[in-house]
């Protein structure tokens, strides 16, 4: 029974890295690491830490801007180690351990520049068994750890689709151009992946880079993918000059102390009430948005997923819409990343999106989040288009999660001082 808890919450916390891997397979890009330990080169300098080691003071405001690139994930580049290096990382607010990539090997499709060589920097530092971290069963770091051969402390872990990941865990600095810079930061290092990116992760964990780096708030802008192969948008760590023009909707928190099967205390989550497609009210029940006694039913905001899923009775009441305005239109029999089934071939796309329309995701405090028409359908390839809202079930989750494909065009602000999520529509550049 123990063993069987421990995997329940490492697939909690790390399901949407293989959701993201499921609907994005025959991609360039997956959001899944497996990672193998191999031994540290010999001439690099390793800098144990002592477990009693005080932390360096974090700056009471850290205030960064920079452009991230958007594919089917935000690939933010941050300069991580002193001098600083710069990684590309996915910024993932469903995550709370961050990786770097530290591969030794020359891998054919991950260019030099995104790997992170620890002997060019001086604050780099590996974690060594005796640390408190390197104990089992940590609260909420959901990573088991050990000590490997190498007097390091090793972790592993089993994502949801049945992958491997295992590493070593390190701190470093992330040094920023204007003089600021974080205190050594626990990060994930690791030494063989067959992806290009790291993750940021962000979620309200207490090992996420937010809470480590003590970031008072963070905020991006998704831009649209129409027409566009990699458009940018804007992060920013700290006070967003736009944030005037945001409206604000509380987080749902949760004790510690209250554990729910299918409930992801560490998420961003947020009070939704319903859904209009076309200007029509869906005739669905607020409860479905809302965690039940196990859990079931949270909605979550999600930058690390793609598309937006729907738990079972709501999505039906959606899929249900669908069939009534474009029914004849629906490409029969075809599912898309095992997720999505309301796909269109393109000539029946365009009129399609047309007669769909907006969608409106309502909140509570009548915050709403408009998803223009010409957002409602994705290009997955291969001249069809899918409406990106998939059912939950289908992936083995019992959640609501709000993916950045239907938060393009839109400023999204996590304060995290004043535990509340703000939005403002705009269009990103």
């Amino acid at each position: 029974m123990a063993t069987y808890k421990a995997f329940l919450i490492f697939f909690l916390n790390f399901l949407h890295l293989s959701i993201s891997k499921k609907i994005q397979e025959n991609t360039p890009l997956s959001l899944s690491f497996p990672i193998k330990t191999t031994p540290l080169s010999q001439n690099l300098k390793i800098n144990f830490l002592s477990s009693s080691k005080a932390m360096t003071k974090t700056p009471s405001s850290l205030n960064y801007k920079s452009n991230f690139k958007y594919s089917m994930a935000l690939i933010v580049t941050l300069p991580i180690g002193t001098p600083p290096q710069d990684q590309q990382m996915v910024l993932d607010t469903g995550s709370q351990l961050s990786w770097i990539q530290c591969n030794k090997k020359k891998l054919p499709k991950v260019p030099p520049s995104t790997i992170f060589d620890p002997s060019l920097s001086s604050s780099f530092s590996v974690l060594p068994c005796n640390h408190p971290l390197c104990k089992p069963r940590i609260p909420d770091f959901t990573l088991p750890t050990s000590c490997d051969q190498n007097s390091l402390c090793h972790y592993s872990y089993f994502y949801a689709d049945g992958t491997l990941a295992e590493g070593n865990l390190v701190k470093e600095k992330i040094t920023f151009l204007n003089s600021q810079n974080t205190p050594p930061l626990i990060l994930g290092c690791t030494t063989e992946s067959r992806d290009a990116e790291g993750i940021l992760g962000m979620n309200l964990g207490r090992f996420s880079f937010a809470s480590q780096a003590k970031v008072q708030k963070f905020s991006y802008c998704v831009p649209s993918r129409q027409g566009k192969a990699s458009p940018i948008g804007t992060f920013y760590l700290g006070q967003n000059p736009n944030s005037h023009m945001f409206k604000y909707i509380n987080l749902l928190t949760f004790p510690r102390s209250q554990r729910m099967p299918n409930l992801d205390p560490l998420a961003y989550t947020i009070g939704m009430v319903g859904i209009k497609i076309g200007g029509k009210k869906l005739n669905i029940s607020e409860k479905v948005f809302r965690p039940d006694a196990g859990g079931s039913g949270q909605t979550m905001i999600d930058s690390g997923t793609q598309y937006t899923f729907l738990v079972e009775e709501a999505y039906d009441k959606v899929r249900d819409e669908i069939v009534r305005l474009v029914g004849p239109k629906l490409k029969k029999g075809y599912i898309y990343g095992q997720s999505l089934d309301m796909c269109f071939d393109a000539v029946n796309s365009i009129e399609a999106g047309r007669s769909i329309g907006d969608m409106t995701l309502e909140f509570e405090n009548g915050i709403e989040i408009l998803v223009n028409k010409e957002n409602m359908l994705d290009d997955v390839g291969g001249g069809v288009h899918c409406l990106g809202i998939g059912k939950s079930e289908k992936l083995g989750i019992a959640s609501n999660i709000i993916g950045n494909f239907h938060q393009q065009n839109l400023w999204v602000e996590f304060d995290l001082s004043n535990k509340r999520v703000g939005f403002g529509k705009v269009e990103c550049k």
